[in-house]
């Protein structure tokens, strides 16, 4: 049995593709300037903010068709280690846009394509023949995975004494809830609908965090607040870390970024107040990249520093 401190899942991972032109014109042709493609997807993306932090871990995906040969080979050339479950269908290709006339980014993601029943037992088997102390599930659910997918793999990761990092939405990520994960990262808007309101006021947070957690939901919530920054719940504990002022660029990936470097720390027995400082760092230093990079390590560790005494 293979060991590692970290696992990373990705049942739904893409092909990223950015660009920039100049112009939105409906009905005529949009000229783009040269294309540069990286490897994506949640679980994928915290495995290479991991990687930027000197940390290590094993991504785990799906891949299929050219698209998917592709994304390996930007998995090689970044240097992260990796176990890919083969599919029938190819990969799927995400395309960020950005007009330099407006600086305005625009988003296409496109569905994510099937997996079989065979597909999916073999995602099953591959984690049930790895030991490792933090799994990572980041990103939606492909077709052909039933909406409790992720609550299968957390209660095969409780069987394995190991801790569930979870950052989905939905279905997915009540149903998850249901088995007890160790820490989940929604967003404000995430977290209301998870007890089933429109919206939160910055008040209400706290209280619904420890709510879930009362439940036997989570042991630490962790609340994006976009710009605001974020909070971290436990049964006892409160943190708030303000985000630090960056010229933003894009936020494709920020969530990632953010999760990674709260992974990272946490194998690193830091404590949850710098847990949260370096996923706050993260996450801020993505927002400082074009298209769909993620964050520079000398940025993180700069906001990092800043963060330390707030």
């Amino acid at each position: 049995m293979k060991t590692f401190a970290i696992v990373t899942l990705t049942v739904s991972p893409a092909l990223d593709k950015s660009a920039h032109f100049s112009g939105l014109v409906a009905e005529q042709k949009i000229r783009c300037h040269s294309a540069l493609f990286d490897a994506g997807g949640g679980g994928i993306n915290v495995s290479k903010a991991i990687s930027k932090l000197g940390g290590n871990s094993l991504a785990v995906l799906t891949s299929g068709g050219a698209t998917g040969e592709m994304l390996k080979d930007l998995l090689k050339r970044d240097s992260i280690p990796f176990e890919a479950i083969e599919t029938k269908t190819w990969t799927r290709e995400n395309f960020v846009a950005v007009d330099d006339h407006t600086n305005s980014q625009y988003r296409f993601v496109f569905p994510a394509p099937a997996v079989s029943v065979n597909e999916k037992q073999r995602i099953i088997t591959t984690i049930q023949e790895l030991k490792f102390k933090y799994l990572v599930i980041s990103g939606g659910l492909s077709e052909g995975l039933e909406v409790d997918f992720y609550k299968q793999i957390a209660e095969m990761a409780k069987d394995n004494n190991s801790k569930l990092i979870v950052d989905t939405t939905g279905e997915a990520l009540k149903k998850v809830l249901e088995a007890g994960v160790y820490l989940i990262k929604p967003n404000v808007g995430e977290l209301a609908k998870l007890i089933g309101v429109e919206r939160l006021e910055m008040e209400e947070v706290k209280d619904t965090a420890k709510q879930i957690i009362a439940k036997g939901g989570a042991e630490i919530v962790v609340v994006s607040l976009g710009p605001q920054g974020a909070v971290l719940v436990t049964k006892d504990n409160y943190e708030f870390v303000p985000a630090p002022h960056v010229v933003k660029k894009s936020t494709v990936g920020a969530g990632d970024s953010m999760v990674g470097g709260m992974v990272w720390a946490l194998s690193q027995n830091k404590s949850l107040k710098e847990v949260i400082r370096w996923g706050v760092a993260c996450g801020s230093a993505a927002t400082m990249n074009e298209g769909t990079q993620l964050f520079k390590t000398e940025d993180a560790k700069r906001l990092f520093e800043w963060l330390k005494d707030r």
